[in-house]
């Protein structure tokens, strides 16, 4: 059922969510890389998370092609990393919102594009 599915891919990317803000604060805040970088690098530890968990749990795929599945599944993560920066980008720097809230709605936005681009191509 996809209204099911939907439910478990936004815990997923809760979760996904939890680990992007504790990598992008400890990379930004702590180690002071670049806001950018250290958003990119906490979505792409997430996006390795995520396409885990949504295998055996969200999608329960028994696909034996995992590198191809995994090749589709951070591809569209990738189109996901571009929109969302582009959001970022958009509400920190253009509209003045503050960072983690831009961040923060920045995934909300491309959690829609995420869903649906895994649900028909990926799994």
């Amino acid at each position: 059922m996809l209204i099911i599915k939907f439910i478990k891919f936004c815990i997923v990317g809760f979760s996904g969510l939890v680990i992007d803000f504790i990598i992008t604060y400890i990379s930004k805040e702590k180690l002071k890389i670049h806001k950018y970088i250290s958003n990119s690098l906490g979505f792409v530890i997430a996006v390795c998370t995520n396409y885990y968990l949504n295998r055996i749990w969200t999608f329960n795929s028994d696909s034996t092609q995992i590198f191809e599945e995994y090749t589709s599944f951070f591809t569209i993560s990738i189109i996901g990393l571009i929109t969302y920066n582009i959001f970022l980008y958009f509400f920190h720097e253009k509209l003045g919102k503050q960072f983690y809230t831009s961040k923060f709605t920045a995934i909300l936005l491309t959690s829609f594009w995420n869903f649906f681009a895994n649900y028909y191509y990926t799994f």
